[in-house]
């Protein structure tokens, strides 16, 4: 009896561990999303901003990305990259 106890406790372990790991990159797509929407907000809002910093703050939130996915550069070049690229050009008015 003990024994088929045991095993129903042996399946639990890798169900949970999934389901941490879903929470966790969950989390992290949160955290890219709001990052991203912060980066977006500075550089269409602050009137002081040079494109010099527009392209280093777009250049920052790429590394952020990546810290968190590291195998994800085309995704974000993808999703991100040319959503930051049209609000600089329109921002800055550049063709």
């Amino acid at each position: 009896m003990q024994g088929s106890e045991n095993a129903r406790e042996g399946n639990k372990q890798p169900a949970l561990h999934a389901d941490l790991e879903q929470k966790e990159e969950a989390r992290k797509i949160r955290r890219l999303q709001v990052m991203i929407g912060m980066v977006m907000s500075v550089i269409g809002q602050d009137p002081n901003l040079s494109i010099e910093e527009a392209s280093e703050l777009a250049a920052g939130a790429k590394r952020a990305a990546l810290a968190m996915f590291p195998d994800k550069e085309l995704a974000f070049d993808i999703l991100y990259r040319p959503r930051l690229q049209r609000l600089i050009n329109e921002r800055f008015r550049l063709q």
